[in-house]
């Protein structure tokens, strides 16, 4: 058989596939669940999206199937395995401080901007036009090829859940939803809270009333506040935390009026996944408040974040460390703390750990920490890390097919987070995103280039044919 030009058969599909891009693009497929219909669980917008690329592939030729608004798949060719393609149509809100209209599809300088051209509607098309290349060009294929239309991606992966109840798992597949070359391993992420066992407010100098940091297990707190009351010297301790704040560069400011103290500090958010790469502004706050002579069960609260998180990202303090050569190192940031005189001390973690982890072990393990220091353990919810193997021939395919089309070695990586190659039982990350490229999902002037998006189209189209031939 002679050599195909993926490249060439997307340039004869160019104008087409961006004009359907651009249109797929204007259909504001955000979750309004408030307007759901049972047959639209998710609003009328995502919908639209849905039945666009149903009706066309439908039209093209290819097998549709709509479940029940939840998601739909368009399937090709024949055999007992099935390669997936999975991708998702909703899309985040569109947020302020569009240089355009977030919903207009427009390009300027080469870049096609929308809110959902990059995660993950323009992908979606790439991977649409590399299904209709290898059917145009009617290739032998031993399997199927179906691509997975996911619609509650941006939240709760509802649509995963629905579609797996009633059809099969693919054999094997992609999810052009990340970042090339390939991402082959992702971590496990468990969220929880550690919650203090009632105690007493007395004992003394100063009386901890209540201290807050952070709304979000995966993000790092960049503000946190605390206020103390009693009759030690005020003024004096806004002086220390003056001093504080200037030795550690940190903002923040201290106020106070009789008996009543408020410190406010400012940190540096980073994503949960990282915690080093920000400045954790309940560590630091709990770090200051540890020179003073506090009630009771602040004192436990405030020794307990100290002891066994600050100045700690990797679990070391807590018995529970561990790396490996796949995903490297366990991480665990501490997002949510909270603290009242009456209902004591709450922390909210997020665990990422690596995919050779026990993460029972782990969790009996911060159980047995929690009991001696008089926190329990509660909330937890886990999703299992992922990994194919790195000789499996999903990874030695694509592999191929990313250093045939682009000229770079196809390197695997790994990574802390989670993407939507995880819901696939032998699936990785694949694109668009190339290296080097801004990451610029769910950020004001989202944005894709035209360039970026016929090269991924190629390498998704040779892909498909070389996993399904």
């Amino acid at each position: 058989m002679e050599q195909i030009n993926w490249l060439e058969e997307v340039i004869k599909r160019k104008d087409q596939m961006i004009k359907d891009t651009q249109d797929f693009l204007r259909i504001k497929s955000v979750l309004d669940e408030e307007n759901g219909t049972p047959t639209a669980p998710f609003g009328a917008g995502i919908d639209e999206a849905l039945h666009y690329l149903l009706d066309k592939g439908s039209a093209e030729g290819f097998s549709a199937k709509n479940l029940d608004g939840y998601a739909g798949h368009l399937e090709m060719g024949s055999g007992n395995d099935l390669v997936g393609i999975l991708c998702h149509i909703d899309v985040v809100p569109e947020g302020d401080g569009w240089s355009s209209d977030p919903f207009g599809a427009e390009i300027h300088d080469g870049k096609i901007i929308a809110r959902g051209s990059l995660d993950d509607k323009g992908p979606t098309m790439a991977a649409y036009y590399a299904m209709k290349i290898v059917k145009e060009l009617n290739l032998p294929l031993s399997k199927r090829v179906r691509m997975i239309i996911g619609t509650d991606e941006e939240s709760d992966w509802r649509c995963v859940d629905h579609y797996f109840k009633h059809e099969e798992m693919p054999t094997m597949g992609f999810a052009p939803d990340a970042d090339f070359p390939i991402i082959y391993a992702e971590k496990g992420i468990a969220d929880f809270d550690l919650v203090q066992k009632p105690g007493q407010a007395s004992g003394g100098e100063l009386r901890l009333e209540s201290f807050s940091s952070g709304r979000r297990y995966n993000m790092v707190p960049d503000f946190a506040e605390a206020k103390l009351e009693g009759k030690a010297n005020l003024q004096e301790m806004v002086n220390d935390f003056q001093e504080f704040l200037h030795k550690n560069t940190l903002e923040g400011r201290g106020i106070c009026d009789e008996d009543t103290v408020i410190f406010q500090l400012e940190g540096v958010s980073a994503h949960g996944m990282e915690p080093d790469h920000g400045k954790n502004a309940g560590f630091y706050l709990a770090t200051f408040l540890q020179r003073y002579s506090l009630d009771e069960q602040a004192t436990q609260y405030v020794k307990f974040i100290n002891e066994y998180f600050v100045g700690d990202s990797r679990g070391r303090s807590l018995g529970v460390a561990y790396s490996d050569d796949i995903t490297g190192d366990l991480t665990i940031n501490v997002g949510k703390l909270s603290y009242s005189s009456v209902n004591g001390g709450r922390l909210g973690l997020n665990l990422r750990y690596p995919v050779t982890n026990d993460m029972d072990g782990t969790k009996k393990k911060l159980e047995e920490v929690c009991e001696k220091v008089g926190f329990e353990l509660t909330k937890y919810s886990n999703s299992s890390p992922h990994h194919v193997d790195k000789n499996h021939p999903l990874i030695q395919t694509l592999q191929k097919v990313y250093e045939e089309q682009t000229g770079e070695e196809a390197t695997l990586v790994s990574i802390g987070g989670g993407t939507y190659a995880r819901s696939l039982e032998a699936g990785v990350a694949f694109g668009p995103l190339f290296p080097g490229r801004p990451d610029v999902a769910h950020q004001k002037d989202e944005c894709i280039l035209v360039e970026d998006l016929v090269k991924a189209t190629a390498i998704y189209a040779q892909a498909i044919y070389e996993l399904a031939k």
